[in-house]
């Protein structure tokens, strides 16, 4: 259901109830600037809904306030003794205040930090910059009423990751293969329709809102595949992005585009795109500077060249430092960024040539390029070398580049996870990455690495479906990117807790307790659940050519795009040892480099990424690899049914158009669950010849 540019959307996490809590309450709001007047905005809807009171300064004596958010800029000097009568200096909030002596610490709180605490019966909110300010808004409002209660202490809150993006893969037009929004479940894009600006950008502020909530600050508007109309964004077009940028401003959220490499040669000005010609550097120089004209606050461009068929520098015999650095020095007086996808693989493999591995491909293509990218150039690594896989090792690069800038990228939207018709909560799995040590139990974390360079940056699953995502429980993996960004090393089950007390518990007062519980029971393992019935042990990509939606076990097996099983009578699996394989493993520091070179000490979930085995070969569990394929399928798909009849008992209890909308969506899980059981297990039983050991049925 694709709601129309004045259709009202679900309101996601932030339906009005959430902010029941402050909007009851008598609130104080201090400081000046865009990001505090929707902070007094916010507030301001929430009382009138709930008749609390709002000022923006005090003015009598003795007046009190039950929660007081303020810039510290805007906090009068240090209270003595003789203001005790003073309106503010003698109130709680004051006092609170500098008992805590958080005053003018930007060092401490950063642009986008805040201090949270509750001092005299006052909840404070303290900011060095308005970003902060609103961050901390957004932290009252998931507390709810503990951010009134005697147990709050006190905290200075700050984002791990200085980036905290969200890349839309949206197409001005709608592409004859790929459809407005490439690898987009949601429906068609917010930006966009019909090859034309939406007219009406009120969803749009929706979605800057709920970006801004779960802690975003950055977003490319259209697809790293830029094709022709959306190359035209950097130029005629560019007054489309500046009026997404005034919309998403007032909450924070800084908008990239996406650029074609070639742009030079597209848009009709020069012959070459070659990125040491002084007249392609000119032109980008000229063509940046009219962007930040219209966009002061333009973040900076995403770039995928040399990938896929995207055109780029090695047109030119040129490197892709060479490429990012020219785009780099043309953003860098206003203080803007590259992000250059380290996406870059032979997608024209010989399958028969088993000496290239599409998994080596970005270190192979990076790692030798490390100290020569710009300090601007971020280089964006998917979470994984293959291709957002369910099962797959973090990808060695980010840990090979020390003098790089470094991010991670991720994929909200579910290519490969079900594409929003499954119910797969993927904070498990963005958080198992983060903490992935690469040197060790006692080295720096994947999160430790990317926060001091590039960030964290999410493919976005949201659209123009009235639920944002299509599948409505998918919007929980939108809101665990942001807060993931926000803090790694937050407890995913705690962040879909958050995801479920706001966007359900307000509206389902006595009935909340049953809803949550019931939404755990349905998401908290619901990646396990989807990697139990599709591709085994690591080994991806057993989905259909073009859509990848549902089984097909050898449907890219002999094909150019490197995603190959090896499926035999004797066995199946990657060899990609150093000792008889394409060596991968020796992209790995110690102690990984060698534990995955080991048949013995190879984790069994990445057992058949790495080697090549027999079907009776034994897993940790005792288990042979046969067994585990037919045991988990038929478990997986079980598991799928059970979920479909513990959500039927939610009926009544929650939205029917919600509550409709997942039933169908689970009737199809429950299909294509089964679907996936039964090609799976009929393909390695004909493979290996070797029946189920429980005698299930198997074709």
């Amino acid at each position: 259901m694709t709601v129309s540019d004045r259709t009202p959307a679900h309101p996601a996490w932030l339906p009005p109830e959430a902010f029941r809590a402050i909007g009851a309450r008598r609130v104080l709001v201090l400081g000046d600037g865009m990001l505090v007047e929707t902070v007094r905005e916010e507030i301001t809807v929430a009382c009138a809904r709930f008749g609390g009171q709002v000022r923006h300064r005090q003015d009598q004596a003795g007046e009190r306030f039950d929660l007081v958010l303020a810039l510290t800029g805007a906090l009068p000097a240090m209270p003595t003794a003789a203001d005790a009568g003073h309106p503010f200096l003698g109130s709680d909030a004051a006092i609170a205040t500098w008992q805590y002596g958080w005053r003018g610490a930007p060092e401490a709180l950063g642009g986008e930090g805040f201090v949270l605490t509750r001092r005299e019966e006052v909840t404070v909110v303290l900011a060095d910059e308005p970003r902060g300010l609103l961050y901390g808004l957004f932290e009252v409002v998931r507390l709810g009423e503990s951010a009134f209660g005697s147990g709050l202490g006190a905290a200075i809150h700050r984002p791990a990751m200085r980036l905290r993006m969200i890349n839309h893969w949206d197409n001005v037009d709608a592409h004859p293969v790929m459809g407005q929004v490439e690898r987009g479940y949601a429906g068609g894009s917010l930006f966009w329709q019909d090859g034309l600006p939406r007219r009406d950008l009120a969803r749009v502020q929706a979605y800057g809102r709920l970006l801004a909530a779960c802690g975003i600050n950055a977003a490319t508007v259209n697809n790293v595949n830029v094709h022709r109309a959306e190359t035209h964004l950097l130029t005629d077009r560019l007054g489309e992005v500046a009026a997404i940028a005034r919309v998403l401003r007032p909450y924070g959220v800084r908008v990239h585009l996406s650029v074609n490499f070639a742009a030079p040669i597209v848009l009709g000005a020069l012959a070459t795109a070659d990125p040491l010609d002084p007249a392609v550097r000119d032109w980008w120089a000229s063509a940046t500077r009219r962007v930040y004209e219209a966009i002061p606050d333009f973040g900076g461009y995403v770039v995928k060249a040399d990938s896929e068929g995207q055109p780029g520098p090695f047109a030119y015999g040129r490197s892709h430092a060479e490429g990012a650095d020219m785009l780099a020095d043309a953003v860098a007086p206003f203080g803007g960024v590259v992000h250059w996808r380290a996406f870059v693989y032979n997608h024209r493999q010989d399958w028969r040539d088993r000496s290239t591995d599409r998994a080596r491909a970005a270190y192979d293509h990076f790692v030798p390029l490390d100290g020569r990218f710009r300090d601007n150039v971020i280089v964006q690594v998917k979470h994984g070398p293959m291709d957002f896989q369910v099962r797959e090792p973090v990808s060695p690069v980010i840990a090979a580049m020390p003098a790089t800038r470094v991010a991670v990228e991720v994929q909200a939207t579910q290519e490969y996870t079900g594409q929003q018709r499954h119910i797969c909560y993927l904070g498990p799995l963005w958080s198992s990455v983060l903490r992935f040590a690469p040197h060790g139990p006692d080295g720096s974390t994947v999160a430790d690495i990317v926060a001091g360079g590039g960030g964290f940056v999410a493919v976005s699953n949201a659209g123009a479906d009235h639920f944002w995502t299509g599948h409505p429980l998918a919007q929980a993996n939108l809101y665990a990117a942001g807060r993931l960004a926000w803090q790694p090393t937050a407890d995913p089950t705690a962040l879909l807790d958050e995801w479920i007390g706001l966007t359900f518990n307000p509206a389902t007062g006595d009935d909340a307790e049953p809803v949550r519980r019931t939404l755990h029971l349905l998401m908290d393992d619901s990646w396990r659940t989807y990697e139990q019935y599709t591709a085994p042990l690591g080994i991806g990509f057993m989905v259909r050519p073009g859509h990848h939606y549902g089984p097909d076990v050898d449907g890219y097996e002999y094909t150019p795009w490197g995603t190959y099983h090896f499926a035999d009578r004797d066995g199946v699996g990657v060899d990609r040892t150093r000792a008889s394989g394409t060596g991968f493993t020796g992209q790995y520091p110690e102690p990984w480099s060698q534990i995955y070179e080991s048949l013995d000490d190879c984790p069994d979930e990445l057992l058949l990424f790495f080697h090549h085995v027999g079907f009776r070969h034994v897993l940790h569990n005792g288990s042979t690899v046969i067994q585990h394929i037919y045991d988990t399928h038929f478990a997986g798909a079980e598991r799928v049914a059970e979920m479909r009849q513990q959500w039927h008992e939610l009926d009544g209890l929650v939205d029917p158009a919600l509550f409709t909308r997942v039933v169908a969506l689970l009737e199809e899980q429950v299909r294509s669950a089964e679907e996936w059981r039964d090609q799976i297990n009929t393909y390695f039983f004909r493979k290996s010849g070797v029946p189920d050991a429980k005698g299930r049925p198997i074709y």
